[in-house]
């Protein structure tokens, strides 16, 4: 239900909870064994497009030193990956992010654009970053959005690099987030990846690999039947 036609990928990870006497190369803490999947999916499809695992120690935003990113495309996380520095190195490529900011942020405002609050917005302005390293690494404009969402009565407030998109659509681009959180819910709910056939890492590995393979499988399987009973 989506109406936009640049690519864009959703980025989050989930963490795979594992039995630490079974598993103690994946040790997380004292008693506990994680391993973590990051992960890139496509909202044309809902079909992940890219991903790598790592430790449950690792900080997520370490995902994106990973990544080559894709001029036009709009990158879509959680304000987990926010990162003055990484989020430059996604502008330098020519591609878009849209993130939360973080309520500590600490910028100064250069314009304000006009808004139509009866859409939910509220303000649409372009930013600076304070502070020596953020501006050092950061030291580019910004735009910062903020919504109003009536479906949970909350106000969101939005950072993008793309000064282009209506205001509305950095707000709708951000809600569609979650659909990597029904993935992963989906994946973990009906590919029994809880449940390991084997003890060692590359085992593991291979098993969500497998799961994520399955996915795709039953995606195209879907989409089959759709076009046939269209035709």
């Amino acid at each position: 239900d989506f109406d936009f036609s640049e690519s864009t990928y959703v980025i989050d990870s989930t963490t795979i909870e594992l039995c630490l006497n079974l598993f103690p190369w994946a040790r997380l803490k004292k008693v506990r064994a994680a391993v973590k999947l990051n992960l890139g999916l496509s909202l044309f499809g809902n079909i992940p497009s890219f991903f790598d695992f790592s430790s449950g120690k690792t900080p997520d935003v370490f995902f994106f030193d990973r990544i080559t990113f894709e001029p036009g495309s709009h990158y879509v996380f959680d304000r987990g990956y926010l990162d003055s520095k990484r989020l430059f190195s996604i502008h330098r490529a020519g591609a878009f992010f849209v993130t939360r900011a973080k309520n500590n942020m600490s910028f100064r405002r250069l314009y304000s654009h006009p808004v139509d609050k009866k859409t939910g917005v509220r303000c649409d302005k372009t930013i600076a970053l304070n502070g020596y390293q953020a501006k050092k690494n950061y030291p580019e404009y910004l735009r910062r959005v903020k919504f109003f969402d009536k479906e949970t009565n909350r106000y969101y407030v939005f950072l993008t690099n793309n000064f282009d998109l209506e205001a509305t659509t950095v707000a709708d681009l951000y809600k569609h987030r979650w659909q990597i959180e029904l993935f992963f819910k989906w994946i973990k709910q009906h590919l029994k990846i809880k449940i390991f056939w084997g003890r060692s890492e590359n085992a593991v590995k291979t098993q969500i690999c497998v799961a994520m393979c399955t996915f795709l499988l039953v995606a195209i399987m879907k989409k089959k039947l759709k076009i046939e009973r269209n035709s």
